[in-house]
């Protein structure tokens, strides 16, 4: 009713609304300043002509014009009604949309290096990667999550040497990413005395490029053991990839990448490389072919990114890397663009900062690297021992920690704005009282413990399929303060789901179960559910269902588990 007044389509209409800031306030509020050069009025007179205009109706009780702010005011029992509902209607997929039906839109993350350790300096990309995927899913869209190894490179042949001299098999086998990893940091040690390794691990490399049969076994074991090692530790924290293809995969295609660039006039030589001019638009020039005729890191991205669009059609190309890659992307995607590729515009970098630790205690291996496995267990055992102390009668104490230790680690990474450095702190993240999982873990567990003692003939008169018309007389219980801050909070799910994929920011749907679960806390503490009689007792445990459903869809979509015990 709004966008016909205001002149704006429905979709424009809505990218305006905001959230006042007090529930006094109404629900929603509309920037009459958009409005103001196209009426020619004051945002204060537009706002105060629309609230004229704008006839109750349906779900809208009022509108009312406050200074520059039209201010909409819901129907409480009416929502109510339509939001327990809804529900209890659509369970798990509570909240989910289809807007992107018919789109397929595709997210480059984690990408490991394969004989490197998995360290926690890969957290980042894989979890907020793997966030975004869910939340593109729940809306609607074709999701393909890609991984895309550092299996290629110049280190293949110095980890090769070093295994041909000093390498023992069985301690390959045994932790073979961890015995790699200490090989490589070996040779750089060995060549520091001796630096004609360098040269022979660069030949060594050479073989591996021509298809020397021996240098070939020796990579593809170092690549397979490497990949079982992080299909493990994908497979422990709940994370999976629709792609596994890595830089090699791309070998065969480069030429085809380099012909086309010199077809453009973009390669150009230089010394006997090819560089890409980029000066004239504000870019440093870019290596794209070495002298001696070796690609470098952004052919292999081009080539990747124009076999994925001519085998997927995307609509968005996401990349879920550091900002340190930021002149790397713009780089890449401004070549694809002078290439005559018209889907370059939809390849997106999505940048994050650094994890630091604030705790320097935490375990190393050799060459200092944190290794993320030592986190999560670290977090885990930290998880079981307040578990101990608060709840020791638990019977599955082991679930519930690996459950709250995981979620610790994921979510104390997402509620960060992504593109901020974030200081990773033991205290904070594992505190059952903040802004962390383990409290939005711990009201849902809360309210999986109220219901199974209320038992589960509650919902018998109101399963699935009845109208949110028979809701009503329920809904009108649901009066009080606490109560209606909940309807009104678990009824934006939708657009929090869909603010945290446009923008790209897992943490916004993160900060959202936060404040549910905090005003979850408050209606526990204000309004009795198993004292209370009648209908209200109804009302309120169909309210904390609701509450219930949205804290372990909104989980599951950060890729944490909604325990119902801890």
């Amino acid at each position: 009713m709004l966008a016909p007044l205001a002149g704006m389509s429905p979709a424009e209409t809505e990218s305006y609304l905001e959230i006042p800031p007090e529930p006094e306030m109404g629900e929603y509020a509309f920037p009459c300043f958009v409005l103001a050069r196209r009426f020619k009025q004051s945002p204060k007179d537009i706002s105060a002509a629309l609230a004229r205009q704008i006839k109750p109706g349906g779900l809208l009780e009022k509108t009312i014009s406050s200074g520059p702010y039209l201010n909409f005011y819901v129907r409480r029992p009416a929502l109510a009604a339509g939001v327990l509902s809804a529900a209890l209607e659509k369970g798990e997929n509570y909240g989910f949309l289809s807007d992107g039906e018919g789109q397929t839109v595709l997210i480059d993350y984690s990408a490991p290096n394969i004989a490197k350790p998995f360290s926690v300096g890969h957290l980042r990309s894989t979890v907020i990667g793997n966030a975004l995927y869910r939340l593109y899913k729940s809306l609607g869209y074709r999701v393909v999550g890609i991984n895309h190894l550092g299996d290629w490179g110049t280190q293949f042949g110095k980890l090769i040497v070093a295994f041909q001299r000093w390498g023992e098999q069985a301690l390959l086998e045994k932790e073979p990413v961890q015995y790699l990893f200490q090989l490589y940091v070996r040779f750089h040690k060995e060549a520091e005395a001796n630096p004609e390794l360098d040269e022979e691990a660069r030949l060594k490399f050479r073989e591996l490029e021509k298809g020397d049969p021996e240098a070939l076994e020796i990579w593809q074991r170092f690549r397979k053991l490497s990949l079982d090692e992080f299909q493990r530790l994908y497979n422990f924290m709940g994370i999976s990839f629709d792609s596994y293809l890595g830089e090699s995969f791309y070998n065969d295609m480069l030429e085809e990448t380099i012909r086309l660039a010199r077809e453009k006039g973009l390669a150009k030589e230089s010394e006997g490389a090819l560089v890409a001019d980029l000066e004239p638009y504000g870019l440093p020039s870019c290596l794209l072919q070495k002298k001696d005729g070796a690609a470098l890191y952004i052919t292999r991205d081009l080539t990747a990114a124009i076999y994925r669009y001519e085998k997927y059609r995307f609509s968005k190309l996401f990349y879920v890397v550091g900002s340190e890659q930021t002149l790397h992307f713009k780089q890449m995607f401004k070549i694809l663009e002078l290439m005559g590729f018209p889907w370059a515009k939809n390849c997106v970098h999505v940048p994050f900062g650094l994890i630091r630790f604030k705790d320097g205690r935490m375990s190393t291996r050799e060459g200092n690297v944190i290794f993320l496995e030592d986190v999560l267990d670290r977090s885990i055992k930290l998880a079981h021992s307040i578990i101990q102390e608060k709840n020791p009668d638990l019977e599955d104490k082991e679930s519930a920690a690996r459950a709250v230790g995981l979620g610790a680690v994921i979510f104390g990474d997402l509620l960060n704005d992504r593109i901020k450095d974030v200081e990773f702190d033991w205290d904070s993240v594992l505190d059952f009282s903040g802004e962390t999982a383990p409290y939005v873990q711990y009201a849902h567990a809360r309210i999986c413990s109220i219901l199974r003692r209320a038992g589960t003939d509650f919902t018998g008169n109101f399963s699935p399929g009845k109208t949110a018309f028979s809701f009503l007389p329920l809904a009108e219980n649901l009066t009080a303060p606490e109560e209606e801050q909940l309807i009104i909070t678990i009824s934006r799910f939708s657009e929090q789901i869909k603010r945290a994929a446009e923008e790209l920011k897992p943490s916004i749907l993160a900060h959202y179960l936060v404040v549910l679960a905090r005003e979850f806390n408050k209606f526990y503490h204000a309004c009795p559910v198993l004292t209370a009689e009648g209908n209200s007792k109804t009302a309120r445990l169909l309210l904390i269902q609701g509450v219930r459903t949205v804290l372990s869809n909104g989980l599951s979509l950060l890729g944490i588990s909604a325990p119902e015990e801890m």
